[in-house]
């Protein structure tokens, strides 16, 4: 099995509340890449038949999101948001920071599997930018001083 017997139950149980297994589709695609760190083509697979669906609909959606992903990234994701109000207060300076403290630029990853980093548009933390996401958690009001306690909180771990 490509997900874990406990998700896939998960799933089998869940899949019951939604009108049309269709309608769990997103969630699916979001905790089974939590599980395996991206979507494979064995979990797209997978999940196509789970819901009835053609594994080109299932791609199709993946191809929409921008949190979707098809290719192992880094255990500790960087985006850092570059939109207006960040990029206003300083986010441009604040991803190349990260650039050259990562010695990796934008959707790259690095050569042990540590960190992968990203530029995005909006991470809606306008109000403290400028800011960044590291996996789920938020940082806000950044500088580079504190991008560089952020990672070291992440290499430290």
């Amino acid at each position: 099995m490509v997900v874990s017997e406990k998700l896939d139950a998960f799933f089998t149980e869940k899949m019951k509340e939604y009108p049309t297994q269709r309608s769990f589709l997103v969630p699916m695609l979001l905790y089974t890449q939590d599980e395996l760190g991206h979507l494979s083509e064995e979990a797209i697979a997978y999940i196509a038949e789970k819901v009835d669906l053609s594994e080109l609909e299932i791609r199709n959606v993946i191809s929409y999101y921008s949190m979707l992903i098809t290719k192992p990234r880094g255990k500790y994701h960087v985006q850092v948001c570059t939109n207006i109000s960040c990029m206003l207060r300083g986010a441009e300076e604040i991803f190349e920071h990260c650039k050259e403290r990562l010695g990796i630029g934008h959707k790259q990853t690095t050569p042990d599997g540590r960190f992968s980093l990203e530029e995005v548009e909006c991470i809606g933390a306008c109000s403290w930018a400028p800011a960044m996401q590291v996996n789920y958690d938020f940082h806000e009001g950044l500088t580079a001083e504190g991008v560089d306690e952020v990672l070291e909180q992440c290499r430290r771990k």
